[in-house]
């Protein structure tokens, strides 16, 4: 049997590096899952490839509107939402503040935290009608310290911390808990690939030579704490940060000869 057998699990950004990653560990978890993405190639591919517990469903996470139908659809389907994942996220292309463009601002905190609110909103009720679940928005190590030159990336993800901790507080008596996760530099076209209007990637911004444990993280590392996270074994844990960074956030690490 699978951790998550007979649970319906719902992962926004879910055809990503990192989304993809999530919704195939679920499933193989024994999870109905629930790839919520704008690309609808990728979304029913995936979908596709998963079989009958694998559900693509279209979702504008800055629309309202598109967060009730893409819920309502997985309830037909599946039943009541278990887990939710808010994954979905965008970065800015790297520029001052004095620089970046309003439109920039608004579409970033747009996505990254109206869409993690919205979410929580519209996945709420549904959580409730099956007896409580949980609830995980993907952050970043920017919402824990600053980034210079991605002003709008870090505060969506500051934001995001305290709409969790919010949350938690709002739905623990539902038997919802309501956790974040810091992934640092993850290896996936969000890392390695420009952003939009952008030249270069955020992996040209960093070298994971001085972290503590040397390398860029793979998506795996952030899908098997968020597995953890999300089963039963975690289930005192609510409000809660967990940072998953190689040791990003520590400084960097003093080179010595092994003894």
């Amino acid at each position: 049997m699978g951790r998550f057998d007979h649970r319906t699990v719902f992962v926004t950004g879910g055809t990503g590096g990192q989304g993809a990653s999530h919704i195939r560990a679920y499933h193989a978890e024994g999870a109905d899952v629930v790839i919520a993405d704008i690309a609808e190639d990728r979304g029913r591919a995936l979908a596709a490839e998963l079989g009958d517990r694998a559900l693509y469903v279209r979702l504008d996470v800055t629309d309202e509107s598109s967060w009730n139908a893409a819920v309502q659809a997985a309830e037909e389907h599946f039943g009541p939402l278990s887990v939710l994942v808010n994954n979905a996220g965008v970065q800015n292309p790297a520029a001052p503040i004095e620089t970046t463009d309003r439109r920039v601002w608004d579409r970033v905190l747009g996505i990254n935290l109206t869409g993690v609110f919205l979410g929580i909103k519209a996945a709420a009720p549904s959580l409730r009608r099956n007896g409580g679940g949980v609830v995980v928005n993907i952050a970043s190590t920017s919402g824990v310290g600053g980034t210079a030159m991605y002003a709008p990336y870090v505060a969506s993800k500051w934001a995001v911390r305290g709409l969790t901790k919010t949350a938690a507080l709002e739905l623990g008596r539902d038997h919802i808990r309501v956790n974040a996760i810091h992934p640092g530099v993850i290896a996936t076209p969000f890392i390695t690939e420009p952003a939009a209007d952008s030249d270069a990637p955020i992996a040209d911004f960093y070298s994971a030579e001085p972290f503590a444990i040397p390398r860029l993280g793979e998506p795996s590392d952030i899908t098997r704490a968020l597995l953890f996270l999300t089963s039963d074994d975690a289930s005192f844990a609510t409000g809660s940060e967990f940072v998953i960074d190689g040791g990003l956030l520590l400084g960097p690490a003093l080179k010595h000869e092994t003894v």
